[in-house]
């Protein structure tokens, strides 16, 4: 029974990680206007550019480095479209989305099938990893784990505790007098959402090079409309969302628990969304002044107006 519990534990980490990445990259996004529905897309890609470049290098960094790279050069388009040409950033969003997953189908279309031998190996953090239960499940995981812990704690520092990151939330409440202040509202939501990119892409690159170690089309699974989710879940905060995730993750590792249980399959694949579903319900019912939103999200911003 422990070692049931301790590997369920350790899947849940595991399943959590992606979501971790691409939730905080959302809400650095929001955080400064800008909603981008494209995270979907931007994982896809993610995953599909760090699958071939791994196997084609056989360097697993260099294809995390150029799906990172690749996420965040997708992702201008939806900052053009959103901050220059002020598009409806829910039709752009959209449109990124289903950019993403096409491309990454049909740049991916050889390689589906195909087995990684590469494999990015587990670090076990000396003495850590051999304590009772906690060792295990917190300290012999994929480099992807810790990075995502680090980069959701970094971010909220950043956000909280920088003048940067607070030029980055201001623009997302009151961009006309952030503006007035002598910041560039359009460079810095420039910034977040291709930052927000590249969280995305490294997101997808922990599906193919570490967590299945393959490449499918539609591997991402909704998991960036999930994360989009999380982010008003986590109330636009990179700490909250470290536990937001990995709560949704042990939703996913639930699945495979009620299997032998005769439950129907399509049921059980359907709980991460019908948890979703009913997270953003109960959120829709809470004060919107509590939700920490940024006032002006996804309201388009032009230079100079008054």
């Amino acid at each position: 029974m422990e070692d049931i519990i301790i590997s369920t534990l350790q899947r849940t980490m595991v399943a959590g990680t992606p979501l971790l990445l691409a939730t905080t990259g959302e809400i650095i996004c929001e955080r400064s206007g800008i909603l981008n529905l494209g995270v979907e897309g931007v994982m896809a890609i993610g995953a599909v550019t760090a699958f071939i470049v791994t196997m084609t290098t056989g360097s697993p960094w260099l294809g995390v480095a150029v799906a990172i790279a690749a996420g965040m050069t997708i992702s201008i388009i939806h900052a053009f479209a959103s901050i220059t040409l002020q598009a409806n950033q829910v039709v752009s969003g959209l449109a990124l989305t289903m950019l993403g997953l096409g491309l990454s189908g049909m740049i991916g279309k050889s390689y589906v099938g195909k087995p990684l031998l590469i494999k990015m190996e587990d670090w076990n953090i000396p003495w850590f990893s051999d304590l009772p239960w906690l060792g295990k499940i917190f300290f012999s995981q994929s480099p992807f784990f810790y990075l995502a812990i680090l980069l959701a704690l970094v971010s909220w520092f950043f956000l909280e505790r920088t003048r940067l990151g607070i030029e980055i939330r201001s623009t997302g409440e009151n961009p006309q007098a952030t503006e007035t202040q002598g910041v560039n509202v359009s460079k810095l939501r420039y910034l977040s959402v291709i930052i927000g990119g590249g969280f995305s892409a490294l997101a997808g690159a922990h599906l193919s090079i570490s967590y299945s170690k393959s490449w499918i089309e539609g591997m991402t699974a909704g998991r960036g409309w999930i994360a989009i989710a999380l982010t008003i879940f986590a109330l636009w905060n990179p700490g909250r969302a470290i536990w937001a995730a990995f709560v949704f993750g042990g939703i996913f590792v639930v699945q495979y628990l009620l299997q032998p249980l005769g439950i129907s399959p399509n049921f059980l694949a359907m709980l991460p969304y019908i948890a979703t579903l009913l997270i953003l319900l109960l959120i829709s019912l809470k004060d919107p002044k509590k939700l920490n939103a940024p006032a002006m999200l996804a309201e388009p911003y032009k230079r100079g107006k008054r």
